[in-house]
């Protein structure tokens, strides 16, 4: 099996917030430094309706960000975006010196946007990404989950997984994506909890149409199942969910959508940005490490 470490040539890059200087739409925008005073301020101008990209160099990496505008209700979204990042960065400030370097494991079922926030904490943390998923796809040299299942076994892939979180386990600032079903075997727990296991929780509903709506090809414990897109996503989620609810449970920290939706007025939890429930993860994250924090205190006062 391939080590995990081989793959930790990845470099992380820092994600920067950025304000607008300019009182008209389509003012210029200022990338102030984020995390030392070598990052240079650079100027983007926006057009109207296209894309612009500006590259923001450090000594040691080169990011490239790009920032969408619209003319129809885009002024709105623009700072709404502008505010999120401020308060990503702001927050990941605030929880980096109790992390002290500990890696994070993101759990939750298939579909809930493991991947997606684990690249945003990874760039903010300055930490390196992994997914699990692929780095299995990686070790046993075939290049899909299904795959994997269909020329093997789940149980095949089970073991091959544990392995791959064993590696992970020994290593420092790291975001891991894990699969869905990484939480039924204690082991795999007993790795996590060598860092912050967090998991994104997100309703059966909401999971099974963004399912539906990119098809159920790549996820194994669905494509064999009958029935249209959504109707068999619901079924087996619901199954899923009834067997592994408990093993979810005991991640350290729960980032429910339902409650982040609520809190900005939402009634559908699809209408959150990635940012948002990253911002979430960060302060249930902070929350749970202040708080061991002050128990450790309280006991070693005692």
């Amino acid at each position: 099996m391939m080590d995990a470490s081989a793959a930790l040539s990845f470099q992380s890059c820092p994600w920067i917030g950025f304000e607008r200087t300019g009182g008209k739409t389509g003012g210029f925008l200022r990338f102030p430094s984020g995390f030392s005073e070598e990052w240079k301020v650079q100027t983007l101008r926006l057009g109207d309706s296209r894309c612009s990209r500006v590259a923001v160099r450090s000594r040691h990496q080169e990011s490239r960000i790009s920032c969408c505008y619209k003319k129809s209700g885009g002024t709105e979204n623009f700072h709404n975006s502008v505010d999120e990042a401020l308060i990503l960065k702001k927050k990941s400030e605030d929880v980096l010196p109790y992390l002290n370097g500990r890696c994070i494991y993101l759990v939750g079922m298939m579909g809930s946007g493991k991947t997606t926030v684990g690249k945003i904490l990874s760039e903010v943390l300055g930490y390196s990404f992994f997914d699990s998923d692929k780095l299995v796809e990686q070790a046993v040299g075939i290049s899909s989950v299904a795959q994997i299942f269909k020329e093997h076994s789940e149980a095949f892939f089970r073991d091959n997984e544990s392995k791959v979180l064993r590696d992970l386990s020994s290593m420092c600032r790291l975001v891991v994506a894990t699969g869905g079903g990484a939480v039924i075997r204690p082991i795999n727990w007993r790795y996590m909890k060598e860092g912050i296991s967090v998991w994104l929780d997100v309703p059966l509903d909401a999971l099974a149409r963004r399912i539906a709506s990119v098809g159920t090809d790549s996820r194994p414990l669905l494509h064999q199942e009958s029935g249209d897109p959504y109707t068999k996503a619901f079924v087996k989620l619901t199954t899923l969910s009834e067997k592994r609810g408990k093993a979810y449970a005991n991640a350290d920290a729960r980032v429910c959508l339902e409650h982040i939706a609520a809190k900005q007025g939402h009634d559908d939890v699809c209408a959150l940005t990635p940012t948002a429930i990253a911002i979430e993860a960060l302060i249930k994250i902070e929350c749970f490490l202040t708080e061991n924090a002050a128990v450790r205190n309280s006991l070693y006062l005692q």
